[in-house]
């Protein structure tokens, strides 16, 4: 089990990317148009530094809703590949049968 702070850290980062979207994406879209002058476009720059830097989507990381691991997450079933393989061999996934040989 992932410690609590890192499973609340994500959560916090994905509430913050969530509310920061619109306004990240106005200004990116501001810093690639070449047509707009060089001063508008570095205004924008310095208004995007000014984010939160938690706020970026490139911080957020899958995590397991099971048990928070951040490692071996298969994104289909937002889920850890060890709580997968304990769900399936309990019989709580439909269709999903445990190899064995």
């Amino acid at each position: 089990m992932a410690k609590t702070s890192m499973i609340e850290r994500d959560l916090k980062r994905r509430k913050l990317a969530k509310s920061h979207e619109s306004r990240r994406a106005k200004l990116q879209a501001i810093i690639k148009d070449k047509a707009k002058p060089a001063e508008e476009r570095f205004a924008a720059t310095l208004k995007l530094a000014e984010l939160p830097r938690n706020s970026s989507k490139t911080r957020i990381r899958n995590r397991c809703l099971v048990s928070g691991r951040p490692r071996g997450f298969y994104r289909k079933l937002k889920m850890s590949r060890l709580a997968l393989r304990q769900f399936g061999s309990e019989g709580k996934i439909p269709g999903l049968v445990k190899a064995s040989w």
